[in-house]
Formats: C-alpha cells, sequence, structure tokens
C-alpha cells in the first residue's frame, strides 16, 4: 500500500480524547497489581484467540485480533494489531500506531503513538515486517509492507533513510521501502561549530520477492550480517 493510501479517521482520535474527559479515575487490581487509570484493561483474551504472557498490558480501545501473541509488552488505546504478529517482550505500541498482520516487534521495540493533534498520522508497520531489538520509530513514520530493521535503528519523520544499493544514494523520510533492510548509520553534517556525525538509516539490501516470506527474512540476515 502506498503511503498515500493511508487515512486517519480525526473522530476516532477525538473520541478517544473525549472519553479522557467524561471518565473518573478508578482503581482496578489484577492480582498482586493494582492499577489507577481512566481506562480499564483488555479482557476476553481466551474469546479473542489471542496469547498474551504475563505482565502484559492491552488498554482497553485497542484491538489485538486473533492469532496476535503479546509477550510481556504494552499496547496503549487506539493501537491495531493484526494476527500472527509477536509484540515481544517490552516493546511498546502506542496510542493508535497499526501494526499489520506477520510483524515481528522484537524485544524493546518503542512503536510511538499520537492522539494530537486528531489529523497526526501515527506509526504504520505494514503486514510480514520485522523490527529489530531496541528500534524506536515515531513521528508518523511508515514501515511498508516485508521491511527489516536491525537492531538500535531509530526513525523519526526528519532522518533520511538512504538507499545506499546503488551507484547513488536514494533518500527516503518518513517511509522505510517494501521488503527494504536498514541499518542504523551516520553522515556528516556541517554545523557553525564544525563538521558532526548525525544519525541517518541506510538501506543495505532487499529482500527477495520470489521466496517464502518467512525463509526470504532469514537469508537477508545471514546475507547482510544484520543484528536483530
Amino acid at each position: 500500500m502506498l503511503a498515500s493510501d493511508w487515512r486517519v479517521h480525526e473522530w476516532l482520535k477525538r473520541a478517544i480524547l473525549l472519553s479522557f474527559r467524561q471518565r473518573s479515575m478508578v482503581t482496578a487490581k489484577v492480582g498482586p497489581f493494582e492499577y489507577h487509570d481512566k481506562i480499564p484493561l483488555k479482557r476476553g483474551y481466551a474469546e479473542a484467540g489471542v496469547r498474551v504472557v504475563p505482565p502484559a498490558v492491552v488498554r482497553h480501545g485497542a484491538f489485538v485480533e486473533r492469532g496476535a501473541v503479546l509477550m510481556p509488552c504494552y499496547v496503549n488505546v487506539g493501537a491495531w494489531v493484526g494476527s500472527g504478529t509477536m509484540v515481544d517482550t517490552w516493546a511498546t505500541v502506542g496510542s493508535c500506531a497499526q501494526i499489520g498482520r506477520n510483524v515481528h516487534l522484537a524485544g524493546g521495540v518503542g512503536i510511538g503513538g499520537v492522539l494530537e493533534p486528531p489529523g497526526a498520522r501515527p506509526v504504520i508497520v505494514e503486514d510480514d515486517a520485522f523490527i529489530g531489538s531496541r528500534c524506536i520509530v515515531t513521528e508518523g513514520v511508515i514501515v511498508e509492507r516485508g521491511a527489516v530493521l536491525g537492531a538500535g535503528v531509530r526513525l523519526t519523520g526528519s532522518i533520511p533513510i538512504i538507499d545506499v544499493t546503488g551507484s547513488q544514494p536514494v533518500t527516503y523520510k518518513g517511509r522505510v521501502p517494501s521488503r527494504a533492510i536498514v541499518v542504523q548509520g551516520t553522515r556528516p553534517k556541517q554545523f557553525p561549530a564544525g563538521n558532526y556525525q548525525v544519525s541517518c538509516a541506510l538501506v543495505i539490501g532487499y529482500r527477495s520477492q520470489a521466496t517464502d516470506v518467512k525463509v526470504s527474512l532469514n537469508d537477508a540476515l545471514r546475507e547482510h550480517d544484520v543484528a536483530v
């Protein structure tokens, strides 16, 4: 799906914000744990067909599709998590973030959320993507279908994503191309005080379209020696 095909339904965000104003703080107890919040925790996982490993937390108002696996993680209000996706240990899915099907969010991944302004686009991770350990993706970045982010990649709407696989660099901002294999990088930038290295991300290869998704992921990680 093209980035331009995604649409933000502002009324949904406004409804969430309005509910915060109308709700009162309530104490909830789960075993030895106590919470004090305006939004209850999600329940009914067995009926929904979702595996949830303690102490994973999903707030009411998020949607987790049948077949998803939640390790000890956090999924915020308004988020969407697709079937076959694993949200691994200590990963966070922010407000209204959209995580597709058969995605792996590895340990400690931070997917940014956004409620205000209501028209702002949340982070979108499309189907079959792999987000490596301790990656941070914020400011409405779109990770397109089948893309792979190596461990520690940091992406915002302004950090350049530079394809270095050809004879000339190609720069993207705000989106990772489909099936791209991305690692953290730096580039020189001139400041009044001198020349310094600033963050960027590098596209160093692409997953094969001719093989099974899982096989192509394994091949890509081995071929490009990507840390996950």
